[in-house]
């Protein structure tokens, strides 16, 4: 059944931006350490800094690596 969002709850993108950007401030290369988060369910391949690690846990893994499939299928014109 569908459930709407929280008002207060981020959307993915918010999410994945935010943990993107304070990886990049502590000087790792984002795209390679959400990998590694995603392939091992290891959250130390995320920073702590600034709380990123308790932010990109606030989506399940699944539901990250689903969006962005969908996102790479309809951007490349594939779906």
């Amino acid at each position: 059944m569908f459930e709407p969002q929280k008002e207060d709850s981020k959307s993915i993108k918010e999410i994945l931006e935010a943990v993107y950007n304070l990886l990049e401030e502590k000087g790792y290369k984002p795209v390679n350490q959400i990998i590694g988060y995603i392939l091992s369910d290891d959250p130390t391949y995320i920073t702590s800094h600034g709380n990123a690690r308790n932010i990109i846990r606030q989506i399940d893994r699944d539901d990250l690596l689903e969006e962005l499939l969908e996102f790479y299928l309809k951007e490349n014109k594939i779906k």
